[in-house]
């Protein structure tokens, strides 16, 4: 038997338009999630060890720098 040829468009329809405006914004909304997330891991990853830093410089007593990377 032969294979059927779909003609029906794909991607948005075009019957309701309130129903592409939804998914359009679950999409953007779903992006800049993404978006945000790979940013923030990207900003943890390469600030961790200068705030571990900057909180050991300010605890009492005050280490000087030599002391807070040095593992002694």
């Amino acid at each position: 038997m032969a294979s059927r040829v779909s003609l029906k468009a794909k991607g948005k329809s075009s019957k309701g338009s309130k129903g592409s405006e939804d998914r359009s914004l679950l999409d953007s909304a779903k992006e800049w999630t993404t978006w945000g997330l790979k940013k923030t891991k990207v900003i943890a990853h390469y600030g961790f060890i200068p705030f571990i830093i900057i909180v050991g410089m300010n605890t009492d007593p005050k280490p000087q720098i030599s002391q807070l990377l040095s593992p002694v």
